[in-house]
């Protein structure tokens, strides 16, 4: 499998199989298995740096299984080629994800005059408001 070696997953770590497909397509879906399910261990990715393997938890969400596996299915297409390669497309992706570093939020504090600017539109909305007033003189 010559994509897992691009993204650097060790071939033990990735196990694919092709299950029937659900949806329309008639008897091409209930006799052949095109639809594609990979598994990637990451206990098995011992290479894995352990930031990117938290990201990559995080984002797998319900993808992960308890057993620390990623469980992507792939039936998009009508064949087992297509839906492989998108399942390790997307498999890429989520991997490219978790490799980008969050950035840390700093905390900051308003300046004096952007203070200053948000209580003064406040004043004029207020203005604005306070003219509409019909005032009865009776």
């Amino acid at each position: 499998m010559a994509l897992e070696n691009e993204l650097g997953i060790p071939d033990e770590a990735i196990d694919l199989r092709f299950i029937r497909s659900g949806g329309p397509g008639g008897q091409n879906v209930n006799k052949v298995a095109t639809a594609a399910q990979l598994r990637c261990d990451l206990k098995l990715w011992p290479a894995l740096p352990e930031r990117v393997r938290v990201r990559l938890r995080t984002l797998a969400g319900r993808r992960l299984t308890s057993d620390d596996v990623i469980v992507l299915s792939a039936q998009r297409f009508r064949t087992q080629e297509h839906n492989k390669r998108d399942a390790l497309e997307r498999l890429g992706e989520m991997i490219a994800q978790a490799r980008i570093e969050p950035r840390i939020r700093k905390a900051t504090k308003p300046t004096r005059a952007s203070k200053e600017r948000r209580l003064e539109g406040k004043q004029k909305r207020s203005d604005v408001k306070k003219g509409r007033k019909v005032s009865h003189d009776w």
